[in-house]
This record gives structure tokens, C-alpha cells and sequence, in this order.
């Protein structure tokens, strides 16, 4: 199994515990569970209705949007207000995951997430293009990139330019056992990119510090000597043995790698991560073995990969079959939880914690726990079967699955289960594929940028 770097502090129930997504495949493959259905859930189906959506209308108290404009606008808002409330006025650091019903206050919790933080950087654009903050001025938004930039170039402890995955979002010091990652630093760095894309023209101070954090990044020492990346590095025992080796939201770093102007990797690299063909029911695509669904987002959150290949796979059509078997694999395979308006499973927290699942192949402990950013992170792939879908979560359940950042991370109405929790990346990935749905305004941002086109161009996408 590949990738799988997203980590997520404090799993719901008890709040102690932080995991990796790689931890959390490698935890249930150790345990033999990584390709059996309900593996360590004790939740069951009561009368067999599974986690199917209930007759009736929208709740009390929750508006219902009446048109897809409507409702995009709805998770975009409400997001970009998670990165802009859940995050330090001082350090810019976005918090990994906070409380959906804290009416605005900041979570007490103090563990920022640097891939949150990257994502954030994008959202604040995003907020910014439609004044989607409430009482917040477009010189408020720009001051908090700069400060965000400035903090990350001068005062974030880093390693060749590569960053701690946790950190304390006050002091910016790395948490025990945050590995220096390779994965989350490119989605910081692509989040820095789209800010310098967006506010750069205006402000010559985020122009420079942009261009220097990105610049800063040594990409070949995170080879490691190696023919792909490491998947990070930790002070007490160097690199860790995991490699970026097969498909999965590996992209955006080996582009940002290959594309860098200071200290670049050859765009042969490009061609030594392995690229497995994986068929369900009549889909046949490209992916890692049993990778949930956010392997095959992340990279296409910024890079725009819309009627592009290179030698191997139009990686967008990729994702688009990806998406579509998602959805049959949880409705043939788990019928008595999912169908074609309920469906959707990513790696996220769930009533025992938190879990890397999803499929095809099954996946963790798939119980009829669904996963909103799931659906809203393959927007842009398959609208027709995503939008209807998240668009019934809403109307369906309503209060507790909805709060003040959106959609809560997970929830299992058949046991009675609602997250209390956003998780930022989570948020990340439904607001910026929403918006790319519905502007294509991530897409033209971040590639307005020269770094990611000369990328793309050198290894060979025409």
C-alpha cells in the first residue's frame, strides 16, 4: 500500500490519540483487517435500513439551498469560514480539527496541521474573490497571508525546507512523534503557490515570500538517494523506510519537485512511481491497492489535469472512474448501508475513532458511516452522481450532520452517530473542489503560476 500520509490529532471518542492515515492502513493490514468488511466496528443495521436516507423533509432550523448554485455556495461559505476562525492570528497555522458548534470561538485545542494550513491558504482566496467572511476586510485577509507566510519562512522550524506535519498552532514547535513530511509540505507549498497566484500582483511582500518558501524547498534530499520520495523524515532516526512509490495523491509532489527553480528534481523521476490498473464491475483505473477515494483528489485539487495526458493515463478521466466505482462498489458490495443517495467513504474519523477506509476493495471497518468529503472532494469528476448525494445528506439530516463549518466529518444516522468534529483537510478538499465545479477558480489560479505549467510541460503532458 502506498501514501496515505494525512494524519488527523485526537480521534473523536477520546480525543488522545493522533494517527496517520499510513498508520491507520498499516495498523489494519498488521491486524489482517484491510480487506475485511466491519473489521473492529461493533455497529450493526437496525431493521435492516442501514444507513438509507428516511423519508420526509429537511429538518426544522436547516434552509434548504433550491438550486446547486445554491447549495455549492453553501459548503464553499461555510468552509472557508472554518480556515478563517480555526486558525492563529498570530502564527497563521490552521488548526488539524476543531469543533463544528463552537459559534466562532477558537478550538482550545492547540495542534495545527501544515497540510490544513495549506489548504487554507487556498480557501482564503477563494473567501476573499466572493467577501464570503463575515465583517472581515480584504486588508484583514491579505495581512493574515502575509502573516501565514511570513511565520512559515522565519519562524517555522523546517528541514531543508520541509515542514513538520503537527505543530503547536501558537509556537509553530513540532508535536511528538510529527514527522518532517514530504506530502504535506507540497500541499502547503500549493497552497503558498495559489496565494502568490491570487494576492501576489497586489502585494510585493507575498510575491517574495511565497517565491522563497517555495524556492527554499531541497526536494532531492527527500529522495533520500532514492528513485522516489521518501514519505518524510524524523530527528531521532532519519528517513522513514515508507516511499512515494505507487500511485496515489503522489503528484503534486513529484510536479512541484520537477517544476521547482532552485533545486529541482530530474522530470525522470516522473516515471518511477508505479502505476497499477485496478478493474470493479465495468471501471477500470489507475490506483493503489484497496486506496481510499482522497488518493485519487488531492493532487487534482490545484493541478488542473482536465483533457491532459502524459504517457501513461489521463488522470482526471482517472479520477472521474474512480469516483463512479466508489459509488457501485458501496452500494453492490454494502447494500444493506448505501445506495445511489447515500454513499461515500474516505478516511475519517468514525464511532471508534479514526480509520482509513473505503474501496474497492473493502477497506477498514465499513459499518454505513458516511464521509460528506467524499462526495464533495469528486465534485468535479462526476457531479452527476456526487451533488445529489451530498445535496440529500443536507436535506436528510440537517442538524446534527450540519453545523457552522458545514457538513460535521462523519456520520452514521442507522446508530445514531454524528461527528462533533471538522477535520481541516476534510474541509480543504470539499471547498476547493466545489469551487473548481463551480469557477474552475483553484485551477486557473494555481496554474497561472509558471512552476506547475513548466512541470507538466516537462514531463510530457500535452
Amino acid at each position: 500500500m502506498t501514501n496515505l500520509s494525512r494524519l488527523s490529532s485526537s480521534c473523536t471518542p477520546s480525543g488522545a490519540l493522533k494517527i496517520t492515515r499510513r498508520r491507520a492502513l498499516q495498523s489494519m493490514a498488521a491486524a489482517g483487517c484491510a480487506l475485511a468488511s466491519g473489521c473492529g466496528s461493533n455497529l450493526t443495521a437496525s431493521g435492516g435500513s442501514g444507513g438509507n436516507p428516511p423519508e420526509g423533509g429537511p429538518p426544522v432550523g436547516i434552509p434548504m439551498p433550491t438550486t446547486q448554485a445554491a447549495f455549492l455556495d453553501d459548503v464553499i461559505r461555510q468552509g472557508c469560514l472554518f480556515f478563517w476562525e480555526q486558525a492563529s492570528q498570530a502564527t497563521g497555522q490552521v488548526l488539524d480539527r476543531a469543533s463544528n458548534y463552537l459559534g466562532g470561538a477558537l478550538d482550545s485545542r492547540t495542534t495545527a496541521s501544515i497540510a490544513s494550513t495549506g489548504f487554507g491558504l487556498t480557501a482564503l482566496c477563494i473567501a476573499d474573490k466572493y467577501a464570503y467572511l463575515p465583517s472581515v476586510t480584504h486588508a484583514q485577509i491579505v495581512d493574515r497571508v502575509q502573516t501565514a507566510l511570513s511565520w512559515h519562512l522565519n519562524s517555522m522550524p523546517e528541514e531543508n525546507g520541509f515542514f513538520y506535519h503537527f505543530s503547536d498552532i501558537n509556537t509553530g514547535l513540532p508535536e511528538t512523534g510529527s514527522e518532517v513530511s514530504s506530502i504535506d509540505t507540497s500541499i502547503l507549498m500549493c497552497g503558498v503557490l495559489a496565494a502568490r497566484a491570487y494576492f501576489g500582483a497586489e502585494n510585493a511582500q507575498i510575491q517574495s515570500l511565497a517565491t522563497q518558501l517555495y524556492e527554499r524547498v531541497n526536494w532531492p534530499w527527500m529522495l533520500n538517494g532514492g528513485s522516489t520520495f521518501s514519505m518524510g523524515w524524523m530527528p531521532d532516526s532519519g528517513f522513514l523506510a515508507a516511499r512515494y512509490d505507487t500511485y496515489c495523491e503522489l503528484m503534486m509532489l513529484y510536479l512541484l519537485a520537477i517544476g521547482s527553480p532552485t533545486n529541482p528534481v530530474a522530470p525522470s523521476y516522473w516515471n518511477n512511481f508505479a502505476r497499477p490498473t485496478f478493474t470493479f464491475d465495468s471501471y477500470q483505473f489507475i490506483s493503489g491497492s484497496a486506496d481510499p477515494l482522497f488518493t485519487h483528489q488531492y493532487s487534482h485539487a490545484w493541478f488542473d489535469f482536465r483533457n491532459k495526458s502524459d504517457a501513461y493515463a489521463n488522470y482526471f478521466d482517472n479520477s472521474v472512474a474512480a469516483t463512479q466505482a466508489h459509488k457501485a462498489f458501496c452500494a453492490q458490495d454494502y447494500p444493506q448501508w448505501y445506495n445511489a443517495n447515500y454513499w461515500g467513504i474516505t478516511s475519517s474519523d468514525y464511532a471508534g475513532g479514526y480509520t482509513a477506509w473505503g474501496g474497492p476493495p473493502s477497506l477498514g471497518p465499513i459499518d454505513g458511516t458516511v464521509v460528506p468529503c467524499a462526495l464533495a472532494g469528486s465534485l468535479a469528476f462526476d457531479a452527476a452522481d456526487c451533488y445529489p448525494a451530498l445535496n440529500g445528506l443536507l436535506s436528510h439530516y440537517g442538524n446534527p450532520a450540519w453545523g457552522r463549518y458545514g457538513f460535521v466529518d462523519a456520520f452514521h444516522p442507522a446508530a445514531n452517530w454524528y461527528d462533533t468534529d471538522c477535520i481541516g483537510i476534510d474541509q480543504g478538499i470539499s471547498v476547493l473542489m466545489a469551487e473548481n465545479l463551480r469557477s474552475d477558480l483553484v485551477w486557473n489560479t494555481f496554474m497561472s503560476n509558471p512552476e506547475p505549467v513548466n512541470a507538466m510541460q516537462l514531463v510530457g503532458f500535452h
